[in-house]
């Protein structure tokens, strides 16, 4: 079952391209930076058996309009906050990766979101965080954003593969790729990076102990962009969390090991 067309929702006057499908107890799903909703798209059809599944492009990302000013995580939860109304959600089930996790606790905690249970996987939560590459851009933003098509799809390729351990093929990176080339989505892409900022992280840090749900961990142990002796640290900080480890999978672990978190998320949802 293939991932639905998007349909677009209007949030503080941007359109979010969201997906929904399947019947059952509400499941959001949030992705991280650089990707999109399709990052789920060998995990949301199998939940959507069991679940409703929501999805969506954060503010800036994939589908979603990529508006010159704030994308940063300062802005992602209130967009999730506005999307449960939207939705009428209470306390569903949220599986959350890299900046999807700190939107997730973030609106946890800011927000006062409340989930039924909470399976984060490698998330953006404590410093430091961000790749050498991520540090150079946020240096030169300027200078990357205009650089030829040629040279911005090598990049991407470059970046983006070092997120799987297993490998990415041309036509698995390609739906990644596509959203960050053109007029729009390149500027875009150097744009988000250059907004990212620990402080975003800082902020809901001392919060995390208090985390009002049951919450579990999935780690790629061969994570190059955080490594796995982040999650060991923060799996200490969050309440009676469990660290669910998995062989050979870098930081996409959806692309590297989609059985691992599907195993996961139909222990912990049913």
């Amino acid at each position: 079952m293939p991932l639905p067309p998007p349909v677009p929702v209007r949030v503080g006057g941007q359109e979010i391209a969201t997906r929904v499908m399947g019947e059952g107890p509400p499941l959001v799903l949030i992705h991280g930076t650089p990707f999109s909703s399709h990052v789920w798209h060998r995990i949301a059809p199998v939940l959507a058996v069991r679940h409703r599944v929501y999805l969506y492009d954060l503010l800036g990302y994939g589908a979603s309009a990529k508006p010159a000013g704030d994308v940063s995580l300062g802005v992602q939860n209130g967009v999730l906050a506005a999307l449960f109304a939207h939705w009428q959600l209470d306390a569903p089930g949220v599986i959350a990766h890299d900046f999807g996790g700190a939107t997730a606790l973030r609106a946890h905690l800011l927000d006062g979101l409340d989930y039924d249970r909470l399976l984060l996987i490698d998330p953006v939560a404590l410093r430091p965080w961000g790749s050498a590459f991520v540090a150079h851009v946020k240096r030169h933003e300027a200078a990357f954003a205009g650089v030829p098509d040629y040279m911005q799809r090598a990049l991407l390729a470059a970046y983006i593969r070092t997120s799987s351990h297993a490998g990415l093929t041309d036509a698995a990176l390609d739906p990644y790729i596509a959203p960050w080339l053109g007029a729009e989505g390149q500027p875009a892409f150097y744009r988000q990076i250059a907004q990212m900022d620990m402080a975003y992280t800082d902020e809901v840090e001392p919060g995390y102990p208090g985390l009002r749900c049951p919450v579990r961990l999935i780690w790629g142990q061969e994570d190059q962009w955080i490594p796995l002796a982040a999650g060991e640290r923060l799996a200490a900080m969050l309440p009676g969390c469990r660290l669910v480890r998995v062989p050979g999978a870098g930081h996409l672990v959806q692309e590297d090991a989609p059985e691992a978190i599907l195993a996961e998320a139909l222990d912990m949802f049913g």
